[in-house]
Order: structure tokens, then sequence, then C-alpha cells
């Protein structure tokens, strides 16, 4: 018999079947462009797509309404089907996940960050720029998580001699960031200028091979072993690329501004934690009787549960608005919108930066401030926890809903931090 957790949703189909089609003509494109052949597609692709990356990797490109509107809608394709080949591989759904993804935001936005400063080597460089490094940190992720998967499926291993493969196979990921990209930023001009400071990058080098000795398996302990090898991995990397940014920072010490990143971290980090205190009670509470906010029992529909008349579904229901605050989808989420909005109301207004995306710069227009961004960011936070706390998801799109507010909260935190690191370090 088939299992009704393996079989795919329509809409989920035809998010793979459009992702393959997208597949197909971005290379198709560039493949026709590699045998000299002359076609519109080619013509397009490069005009609307690759030429502003390859641009922005010497400077900064303004986004186009072509390219903003395909990335909106493949990151929307991809999370859609994306959930249903995680279902199929019965990979953990719980909250668990979106904490073990989070330390990618910041690889990336580290990595773009140590770009931007222009201490990589032109091997590298244009694979930190947009859409690129969502696919080289999509690659990390799909390592990792390929890695921690074998591991954890292996028959032959389990307790501690797994969880030292595991541990293993993230020192060798970790060993694998440390060549590929300390090599290009040691053959940029900044890292090999006189006067550079690079205590910081070899502190950096060193705690990251030594990070799955130096976390103690008590605070992972909520971790599959997938899980455990997809954030150290990712948390490793982070502190791979947070060593060159030090170094930046004490070798320029009079381009560094830090006040508003404090601002910008430590306002949302405030709001995420009051939120997660605030539903935490109703979340137990919840959890206690075997319910998770927002997420609906095996087998039950949307309309079975509006049907419904029962003590349970009034327990939910008084209790969902505070529970989902607690959940890391939700208050991550909106703390990513907070980040982007302050970070795009301080660098324009008390800095001079301007912005590059098509939206957010027709929004601060018709503000009139940029502050007027901030603000609306924080309405979206608030409808972001609004509709998380209203809509119901099916059991088997329990994946689908990690997926949605990790996108949520990449779309937000990503650019957020992105601003605000290369404001802190002038560059």
């Amino acid at each position: 018999m088939t299992n009704p957790l393996d079989e795919m949703y329509e809409y989920e189909e035809w998010a793979t079947k459009a992702l393959l089609l997208v597949a197909g003509l971005l290379f198709g494109g560039i493949a026709l462009n590699l045998l000299n052949v002359d076609n519109p597609l080619t013509d397009f692709l490069y005009e609307y797509y690759l030429d502003p990356v390859l641009s922005e990797s010497s400077g900064d490109t303004d986004y186009n309404m072509a390219n903003t509107l395909t990335y909106a809608i493949v990151l929307a394709l991809f999370a859609l089907a994306l959930s249903a080949w995680l279902r199929r591989l019965g990979l953990d759904h719980s909250d668990a996940m979106i904490l073990a993804l989070l330390p990618y935001v910041f690889w990336a936005v580290l990595g773009e960050i140590v770009e931007d400063a222009s201490m990589f080597d032109a091997s590298i460089a244009p694979y930190f720029v947009s859409p690129g490094i969502h696919f080289q940190t999509a690659a990390w992720v799909v390592v990792a998580g390929a890695f921690g998967y074998r591991i954890a499926n292996d028959e032959s291993t389990s307790g501690d001699e797994a969880m030292s493969k595991v541990d293993g196979a993230v020192t060798i990921l970790i060993l694998a960031q440390i060549g590929i990209y300390y090599s290009s930023i040691q053959a940029g001009s900044v890292a090999s200028s006189e006067g550079f400071e690079n205590t910081a990058m070899l502190a950096c080098l060193l705690a990251a091979l030594l990070l799955p000795t130096l976390i103690s398996d008590r605070h992972l302990a909520d971790f599959t072993l997938i899980q455990r090898c997809v954030f150290l991995v990712g948390l490793g990397g982070s502190i791979v690329f947070l060593g060159p940014l030090l170094s930046f920072g004490i070798s320029n010490p009079d381009q560094v501004t830090l006040w508003p990143l404090a601002v910008v971290i430590g306002a949302p980090a405030l709001l995420a934690y009051q939120m997660y205190q605030t539903g935490l009670p109703a979340a137990e509470e919840l959890a206690e009787h075997g319910f998770v906010a927002g997420i609906l029992p095996p087998g039950m529909t949307e309309e079975q549960y509006d049907d419904l008349e029962s003590p349970d579904k009034n327990l939910i229901e008084s209790l969902r608005n505070k529970a989902v605050m607690a959940s890391p989808v939700v208050f991550l989420a909106v703390a990513g919108q907070v980040i982007d909005g302050l970070a795009t109301g301080i660098g324009i207004e008390a800095f001079g930066y301007h912005e590059k995306h098509l939206l957010s710069a027709e929004i601060i227009e018709f503000f009139g401030s940029a502050y007027g961004f901030s603000a609306l960011k924080l309405a979206l936070g608030g409808l972001i926890w609004y509709i998380f706390a209203m809509v119901n998801f099916e059991h088997r799109q329990q994946h689908f809903r990690l997926l949605l507010g990790m996108a949520i909260l990449t779309v937000g935190m990503a650019p957020g931090l992105r601003d605000i690191g290369r404001l802190a370090l002038g560059v």
C-alpha cells in the first residue's frame, strides 16, 4: 500500500515541474551562449539575470523587475517542492529543523560581507552575490544533510559511534570551507596587504575546527543526527567567515561603527525573546494535550477541523494566538522582518545609503522616509504572527510550514544583517 504521507499534493507536483522548467531554461540559455548561437532566450537571461550578478561582484547593482519577480516566484516554488521531498525522506518536521538551518542565514550574510569588503580574490568573489550565494548556501546544507542522513541510516552504527562519525564529518566539511575560502582570502589584496592583522582569522579557524568538541551535547539534545550535522557545519562555516571580518575591523578601526549593529540586532532579539516568553506557557499547555498550535492532527483536514465541536478544539482556539509566539518558525520570521526594517531605516537616514530593491524603494518614496519602511516592516511582523496564529496546516504540511517560516525569515534577516554588517565595517 502507498503511504499517504509519501503522496504529493497537486501543487507540489506542479511546483516541482515548474522548477525543472526554470532550470532547463537557465542551462539551455547558458549552453546556447557557449555554443555562440544567437537566440532571444540567452539575450534575456544575460540582460536581466546573469549580467547584473556578474557586475555586482565588482560593485553593487540595482535589481530589476524581471529578476525581482523571478526570485520571489522561484523561492515560493522551491519551498513547495522541497517540502514534499523532505516528507518523503522522513526528515524531522519539528521546530528544531529551523534552528538547525538558522546558521546558514548567517553563513550567507557573513560571506557576502567578506565579498563586500573585497577580501576574496577574483576566483571566488562572483559566487558570493545573489543568486549564486543562495545556490552555494543550499549546496552546503545538502552536503551536510547527506552526510548526516547516511550516518543516521547506517544500521551498523548507533549511539555514541554514530555521534562520533557525525562530528568527524562536521570537522571535515568545516576544514573544506577553510581550505576553499581562506585560500581565496589570503590570495586577495586585503589580507595580503601590509598591516593586516590576521590573529582573529586564526582564532576563528581554530574555534571552527574544535566546534564539535566545544559545544556540549546537552545543548544539541533536541537535534537528530542529521540536524546536528547540518547545524554544526553551518555554524562552523559562519565562524570561518567571521574571522576575516574581525580581522578587517581590527586592521581598520577608523572605519568601524558599532552602534547600528547593536540596535539592529538587539531590538529584534529582545522582541523575539519576549514573544517566546509570552507564548511558552500556552504552547506547553497545548503540548501536554498532544497539540501544536496551527498543526492539525494526522488525517484531519481544514474542513473537518472547522466542523469539529469538542473541548480539545476549544482549548486550542483559546491558546493558539499566544502559543504560536513560542515557535521559532514565528518569532524568528518576525524578528527577521524587523531587522530588515531597522537596517534599512538607519542605513538610509543616518548613513546615506540607498535602496536597491524596487518594491522597497517605492515604499520608501511613498512614505518620504526610510523610517516609514521600518514601521511597515514592524507591521508586517505583526501580520506574519497573525497568519501563523490563524492558519491550520495539515499534519503532512509541517515541512512546508517550516520552509515557509524559513523563507520569510531569510528574505528579511539576510539583507538586513548584510546591510548593517557592511555599514558597521564601513564597506
